[in-house]
């Protein structure tokens, strides 16, 4: 990866939309060659895959939680497709400290949170913490500088 690498991807995450005639001159190649660029990026797997960032409040889910679960590691293949299928976890990561997993939730409802949470007892001890605002929301990863700053 090279510091054209880094500006296109640093470009596809602030809009992933970019029409790519626009990409191309952002970043001084020509259309086919910053197409070629892409494609190399998404089958080296650097790129996964392009969202949209949503307003959850605007789409119904205006109550935001982190939930702190003790996880059973005898229970993950179990816990895993709950979460992957589970509409209303944002994220999940497994975490070092007493807590193995630290989840991101959004429901429409403190009543739909606490039936959740309900659900996950079933597979260990839960803390969670309701998020009253974010100052910094959910933003890109500032790759071009770190790269560039490491090197």
């Amino acid at each position: 990866m090279d510091a054209i690498d880094l500006k296109i991807i640093t470009i596809l995450q602030k809009n992933a939309r970019t029409p790519l005639k626009n990409l191309a001159s952002q970043i001084f190649l020509s259309s086919p060659a910053t197409a070629a660029r892409i494609e190399r990026l998404e089958k080296e797997g650097i790129i996964t895959s392009y969202s949209a960032n949503l307003d959850l409040k605007k789409v119904g889910l205006p109550i935001t939680a982190f939930i702190n679960l003790e996880l059973d590691p005898k229970q993950k293949p179990t816990f895993y497709p709950f979460v992957q299928n589970h509409p209303n976890v944002l994220e999940c990561s497994c975490v070092t400290g007493r807590y193995s997993q630290l989840l991101k939730v959004a429901f429409e409802s403190t009543e739909k949170l606490d039936m959740f949470i309900g659900e996950l007892n079933a597979f260990g001890h839960t803390e969670t913490q309701i998020a009253f605002s974010s100052p910094k929301p959910h933003t890109e990863a500032g790759i071009e500088q770190i790269s560039l700053n490491g090197k």
